[in-house]
């Protein structure tokens, strides 16, 4: 039996913030380990603290306690322009607002967290036009984000996002701005490409159809971890729905929880 390898490694992640005299607690006490290779989905609706844990694990806010260790790095611990250099290396981003540079082209886009490490032209042009091929769109290298489609646009990102062939992506609703066609296609190039590689991928979303794309599936809610299942028992829950009339999450009162924080009421914002 293979041992399976973790990549990053949360414990007693705790955020809160201060708002005048109040204090709003965004996470409560976050235990998780995410293996290497594996694809987890981060799901909970609108101000659960998904999106607070994805910047936690990126680096991108300091937890009032508690420690993140990814790739036997403890970033909690890094200062700004370490935490900057390790993303650049081990990190790629997708996002919901495709976060394109609206005054360069596709390849330019998809080009530039080469550049940031420090490759040639050549060898970035060489890897661009490879990753817009993957995503169907080397006829639109020369094309700025605004003669894209939005699905066009995501594309453009997932091919910048992979480009570096880092162990970790981040996917913060890659598809939540759009159609159930696109978001499908969007999401075979996502799971496919991280699958080939053996990448880490970890996706935030609202949305459980997402979540069936999931190795496993951790509900956040209220900032804390309510219960963690696999995406293919989703899929399961999910057969013979009307999708018309299907909930995009399915709240505490349908889950055990699995993590008790009842010492203290907490507001939640994210």
């Amino acid at each position: 039996m293979v041992r399976e390898e973790s990549v990053i490694e949360i414990e007693g992640l705790r955020k809160v913030y201060r708002i005048g005299s109040e204090r709003v607690v965004a996470l409560n006490r976050i235990d998780l380990i995410i293996n290497r290779g594996e694809i987890c989905c981060l799901l909970g609706p609108s101000g659960s603290g998904k999106s607070t844990l994805l910047n936690m694990i990126a680096g991108l806010e300091k937890p009032t306690r508690g420690t993140i260790t990814t790739l036997d790095e403890r970033i909690t611990s890094m200062g700004e322009s370490r935490l900057a250099k390790f993303r650049q290396n081990k990190m790629g981003f997708v996002f919901q607002s495709y976060n394109l540079l609206p005054e360069l082209t596709a390849i330019e886009n998809v080009m530039l967290p080469l550049m940031f490490r420090g490759e040639n032209r050549r060898k970035r042009k060489k890897a661009a036009l490879r990753m817009l091929d993957m995503v169907g769109l080397r006829s639109h290298a020369k094309h700025k984000p605004t003669q894209m489609s939005g699905g066009q646009q995501q594309r453009v990102g997932i091919a910048r996002a992979f480009v570096s062939d880092a162990p970790i992506v981040l996917a913060d609703e890659p598809t939540g701005n759009l159609d159930s066609r696109t978001t499908a296609e969007i999401m075979d190039i996502i799971i496919d490409r991280a699958r080939k590689r053996g990448q880490t991928l970890l996706i935030v979303t609202h949305d459980v159809r997402i979540a069936t794309y999931a190795d496993r599936v951790v509900h956040i809610f209220d900032g804390s971890i309510a219960k963690i299942e696999s995406g293919r028992d989703i899929a399961a829950s999910l057969s013979g729905v009307d999708e018309d009339n299907m909930l995009p999450f399915v709240g505490p009162a349908q889950t055990e929880p699995y993590q008790a924080n009842a010492d203290e009421s907490v507001t939640i914002t994210e």
